[in-house]
């Protein structure tokens, strides 16, 4: 299968220093955040990769680097082959670039302009693209969207305050896929949604894929949803991944000691009783990392080699994970 998406050394740092007159009268030095920090991955066309890991790991970061939202630190994003950083370099493979590949934001009510009508939301990027100029075509192609994603063709003159949450999302989708990409960012598409909402947004996406062959970049802290969507899962920790593995694999054998806390701490009937790792301590400051392996404060198998030295990404069978005591076969 093809390779539509790869990452290679992806890095972001974020200067999150006082003003320069506050450093020099308070002697402070410059402060950075290492929001993702040498991060490689591919994914295959057709295929979900799914990104996860608690809140402040750098998701999002990664989401918008690969949009072209934020301009990478370091690294390298490449696009059905071609580097992306060299495409943006001439407006018409930027143009062409974007059309290509789209972004589901995480809340539908901000990421939609509540003076528009939905008409105008989703027909946007047809017109900006130059894809439609006709407004009877516009309107046909809209509707057409508009019951892709469930809705009716008469919501085109409905403004985003009249809908649900999830009607909200259904539209941002639509709108999505309006210029027909390839390539579709979810930046937790559902997280704001109930739980039987989040079920039918993630069944239309499901069929979506199937239907259009999309490839999709999932974004999620939720693991039960990313088991419903996911073929391949990326545990990200602090910036960095830990373990890289197909879906079945990961939540059948889980390398990493964060993986196995955090599928512990899954509600699951069928594990009552079962001995359990509880999710230890806060996730450090990301201002001022623990050195070595970040994860070491929280790990039961933590060493002195841990707090030292830093885990590179190494192949383990089908699995790639950044971990001493597995690498060891401490664990």
């Amino acid at each position: 299968m093809t390779t539509l998406v790869e990452v290679k050394d992806l890095a972001k740092t974020f200067d999150v220093s006082p003003p320069w007159l506050n450093r020099v009268l308070e002697r402070k030095p410059r402060q950075f955040v290492h929001a993702v920090d040498g991060l490689s991955f591919s994914i295959r066309k057709g295929r979900t990769l799914a990104l996860v890991g608690e809140s402040g790991c750098g998701k999002s970061t990664v989401a918008r680097l690969l949009v072209g939202l934020y301009e990478p630190t370091r690294g390298q994003v490449f696009f059905d082959g071609q580097d992306t950083g060299v495409l943006k370099s001439s407006a018409a493979n930027l143009r062409s670039l974007r059309r290509r590949m789209q972004m589901i934001f995480q809340d539908p009510y901000a990421s939609l302009n509540p003076r528009w009508k939905v008409l105008d939301i989703v027909g946007e990027p047809l017109r900006e693209h130059g894809l439609i100029g006709d407004v009877a075509v516009l309107r046909d192609k809209v509707g057409e969207l508009l019951r892709s994603v469930g809705l009716a063709t008469a919501d085109m003159e409905k403004f985003p305050h009249q809908f649900s949450g999830g009607q909200r999302q259904r539209i941002s989708i639509a709108r999505a896929l309006a210029t027909q990409p390839e390539f579709l960012v979810c930046d937790e598409p559902t997280s704001a949604l109930d739980v039987s909402v989040q079920a039918q947004v993630l069944n239309i996406m499901k069929d979506l894929q199937r239907q259009q062959g999309l490839t999709y970049l999932f974004i999620s802290h939720n693991l039960a949803v990313v088991r419903h969507v996911s073929d391949e899962v990326g545990v990200m920790y602090l910036g960095r991944l830990v373990e890289l593995a197909d879906k079945a694999e990961l939540f059948a054998r889980p390398r990493h000691p964060y993986t196995r806390m955090l599928l512990d701490a899954i509600p699951d009937i069928h594990m009552s009783g079962s001995a359990r790792t509880p999710v230890q301590g806060e996730v450090p400051n990301p201002l001022q990392p623990p050195s070595g392996c970040a994860f070491h404060p929280r790990c039961p198998h933590a060493n002195a080699r841990c707090a030292e030295e830093r885990p590179a990404m190494r192949e383990l069978s089908d699995v790639r994970v950044a971990c001493h005591a597995v690498q060891e076969g401490r664990i």
